[in-house]
């Protein structure tokens, strides 16, 4: 017989191609070929998988009768948990329907584990079927939920599963590193200047407790912090400080300054006025004014500044349902755009912001950035172009309603105004130079590598109370509508606290290769029958070839 050349495309395919093939399929190897890497695990990833050093198991409930979008989420989770366990083989996972199983729903509701119904259409007919995309993380007796899958206002099945595979291996890998961690860090809330009252923060509570060992920071001597109180802080990897009403002291800003400046992470939600929507409610007018928390030589040296003007957005807002009238004793009700609501809806790929429903604020005002050295600063979220500022003390009507457009008294247009910032970097005391430095033991000028979170709005942490009861945070009660406020303060508390470099996986974006649905409809029988008649005729020519050089060998 003769030898088949090396460099002929059939001795390439012979001697190079297919023991190549076989080498990786016999060794588990894998290549990423895609230009975004979407296979590849990140280098954060793999040190967190590394780190697992018992078995964990992971149920996720993505096995059954669903839609085909859904069969692609199953393969790439069940792809991703291939890789974890390539990594690291004590990670190991099974995939259940929870339906076919008879696991009850009580107890899947009480892991925080819901069901998604969805239309299926098969031959012609649309019939209903629920599903479950979560996956729980067992170690030991500790389970932690997955949602594989974060609800999103308005968006289609498509983009849905999209962002749910973009954000796959963060949500698993950082649900992961939860269900390992046994120190939580702990996140100190300040309790001490008329914030937030403990029903109205419920919500915040109960997400910080999700990740991390969340608690109240309440002074020793019952009025302000003081020295006494800097052991406890110290012990806080972030403190939280959520709409202040009362002046912090000039102590207090020094404790709070080396609180920063020994690597501490603050979250601080300041109102610069007063302005509240149950007297809006209540009065149809009231007067907001400037509150003076004696903070802004405290802020400014940080590069920050908060104004004291109400921001009012007339593109981006969110609606008021309010009653308009009556009839028949029935109360009638009107929704309408109210521009003192402006909404933050994410327009760069912040990991913060990104993939998150819009974020309600409430009567905000802004602010303005400065720029310092060794301090980056990024906007998180800011007013569209359509921005109108309104000067304090001034009057807020709910008859604005009806010219949501029309300038008002002392009101003017503006540039988009930033309502969130995030600040990372090396930090310089506000201190370093004044007396105050002497009255703090072991005082320090600058900061190691820190970070920082400023929203000019104490509300959007608020969540409302309804007789008694906390609601959801991000839910307004009146047009159920449901915003995202809790995923985005969630995002903040783990950016201050992610030491592994996870959030920015978060960042990961995965191109979409679809395929043209028409064009696959119409040329529907055509593709059968090459995807059938291919295979035979290779199967053939092979055939062929081999006989043909038998008969020439043996004659």
């Amino acid at each position: 017989m003769k030898k088949i050349p090396f460099k002929s495309p059939f001795g390439i395919l012979l001697y190079v191609i297919l023991p190549l093939v076989v080498i990786l399929a016999i060794s588990g190897i894998r290549l990423d070929l895609t230009k975004e890497k979407r296979y590849t695990l990140s280098e954060s990833t793999i040190k967190v998988l590394e780190s697992v050093k018992k078995p964990i198991n992971i149920e996720v409930y993505l096995e059954g009768d669903f839609p085909a979008d859904f069969k692609q989420l199953q393969s790439e989770t069940k792809f991703m948990l291939e890789n974890f366990r390539k990594v690291n083989s004590n990670i190991d996972f099974k995939f259940i329907d929870p339906i076919k199983t008879n696991i009850p729903k009580d107890t899947l509701l009480s892991h925080g584990i819901y069901p998604s119904v969805l239309d299926d259409v098969k031959s012609g007919k649309t019939s209903q079927i629920e599903i479950y995309p979560y996956a729980q993380i067992q170690n030991g007796k500790h389970k932690v939920t997955v949602p594989l899958i974060l609800e999103q206002n308005y968006a289609s099945n498509d983009e849905l599963l999209k962002k749910a595979i973009e954000n796959l291996e963060y949500n698993l890998v950082s649900k992961l590193k939860i269900a390992t961690n046994e120190n939580f860090k702990k996140v100190g809330v300040l309790v001490n200047q008329d914030e937030l009252s403990p029903g109205e923060f419920q919500g915040f509570m109960n997400l910080a407790l999700e990740n991390y060992d969340a608690g109240p920071i309440i002074p020793r001597n019952q009025k302000e912090l003081s020295l006494a109180d800097v052991p406890v802080l110290k012990q806080m990897n972030a403190l939280v400080i959520a709409k202040p009403r009362k002046a912090f002291t000039d102590e207090e800003k020094v404790i709070l300054d080396q609180y920063i400046m020994n690597g501490g992470k603050t979250l601080w939600m300041i109102d610069a006025v007063n302005a509240e929507m149950d007297t809006l409610m209540r009065s149809e007018k009231l007067m907001p004014f400037p509150i003076d928390l004696n903070l802004t030589d405290f802020f400014f040296n940080y590069g920050l500044r908060i104004n004291p003007a109400l921001v009012k957005d007339v593109k981006k807002y969110a609606k008021l349902k309010f009653v308009a009238g009556e009839v028949a004793g029935n109360a009638q009700y009107s929704t309408q755009p109210w521009p003192y609501f402006p909404l933050g809806i994410a327009e760069n790929d912040n990991p913060i912001t990104k993939n998150i429903n819009p974020v309600k604020f409430e009567f905000p005002t802004s602010i303005d950035t400065l720029g310092r050295k060794n301090i980056k600063t990024q906007v998180l979220f800011e007013s569209s172009e359509r921005t109108l500022l309104k000067q304090v003390p001034n009057y807020v009507s709910l008859e604005e309603i009806n010219t949501v457009d029309s300038l008002g008294q002392m009101e003017k247009p503006s540039t988009p105004k930033i309502f969130a910032v995030a600040l990372q970097g090396k930090f310089t005391s506000a201190y370093a130079s004044r007396i105050e430095r002497k009255g703090y033991p072991g005082f320090k000028a600058s900061s190691p590598e820190n970070k920082m979170i400023v929203i000019a709005d104490g509300d959007v942490a608020r969540n409302k109370v309804v007789k008694g009861k906390p609601m959801p945070l991000g839910m307004d009660v009146l047009t159920q509508e449901r915003f995202g406020n809790e995923q985005f303060l969630k995002n903040a508390l783990d950016y201050l606290l992610d030491d592994s470099n996870l959030m920015e996986l978060r960042n990961r974006n995965i191109e979409e290769r679809l395929l043209d649905r028409y064009l696959i409809s119409e040329e529907r029988s055509y593709w059968q029958w090459f995807n059938l008649l291919l295979p035979l005729a290779i199967i053939g020519i092979l055939g062929g070839l081999f006989f043909w050089l038998r008969k020439r060998k043996f004659g």
